[in-house]
């Protein structure tokens, strides 16, 4: 019986890891991260599961991490992505310097689409595959007051998400399959294990499980804790459409009587 080659990022702890643990009975592996002791821990376990794993380290905050995984996909035998790798630069735009920007932007929105880009083309021409990218509830935070300060994360998981639900129409009859999961607070190591301490915090295998469950189920939005998310994602649709209604040639009749200097 043949196995799924997946790839996972982020693979060394959290999120990623229990992934690798929740596949490793039908799954062969290519695990990505930058810890390289914690990657060969994680596959001496997944071998003992029967697991045939590669370790391929890489910081895929950097333009030579992402070739080198990108030069992997491209070889076409991959058939599961999840693009876990992120990190959180929780702090007002301000105190963020210019080099870390491109850090978190590279980390946490160009590197997963990259890495999808680099992986379709073997799945489309077998036919077969699925891409997860994780994002975060916070990607819907936009118009919220919240004390947490999130202005780069947010716009980059929103773009991962934006991205993500795209790219399901342009897959559309091919057989690849695209989710983007949207958790919330996750009792992981992310931003100093502040999940940790959480009440209400999910476990990193309780996301997994729901994502790759929603996969079975054919959902392209995974969002693991939501009851009804598919009344939600209709009032999402609801009101993408009212805006995207705004296109006409007159601006709209508030701004008739307003000076324009």
């Amino acid at each position: 019986m043949s196995r799924t080659l997946a790839l996972i990022t982020g693979a060394s702890s959290g999120i990623g890891a229990a992934y690798a643990r929740l596949l490793a009975s039908d799954c062969d592996f290519v695990l990505v991260a930058r810890r390289v002791d914690r990657l060969n821990e994680l596959a001496a376990e997944l071998r003992e599961a029967g697991a045939a794993v590669d370790v391929l380290p890489a910081d895929l905050s950097t333009h030579d991490g992402l070739d080198a995984v990108t030069h992997r996909l491209a070889t076409g035998d991959v058939r599961l992505l999840i693009c876990n790798a992120g990190v959180g630069g929780f702090a007002p735009l301000t105190d963020i310097d210019a080099v870390e920007i491109d850090r978190l932007l590279t980390l946490n929105a160009a590197g997963p689409i990259r890495l999808v880009r680099a992986a379709l083309p073997g799945m489309l021409a077998a036919g077969d595959g699925t891409v997860i990218t994780l994002a975060s509830l916070l990607a819907f935070s936009a118009g919220q007051e919240m004390p947490i300060p999130r202005t780069l994360y947010a716009a980059a998981k929103a773009a991962t998400v934006a991205f993500t639900r795209t790219l399901t129409h342009e897959l559309a009859g091919t057989g690849v399959h695209a989710q983007v999961v949207c958790p919330g607070v996750v009792a992981t190591e992310f931003h100093g294990g502040f999940g940790q301490g959480y009440p209400s915090a999910m476990t990193a295998e309780g996301v997994a499980h729901a994502s790759l469950a929603g996969v079975r189920l054919g959902e392209s939005v995974c969002v693991p804790g939501l009851e009804d998310q598919a009344a939600a994602l209709d009032a999402l649709l609801t009101a993408e459409s009212a805006l995207l209604a705004g296109n006409h040639s007159s601006p709209a009749a508030r701004y008739g009587h307003l000076p324009v200097a």
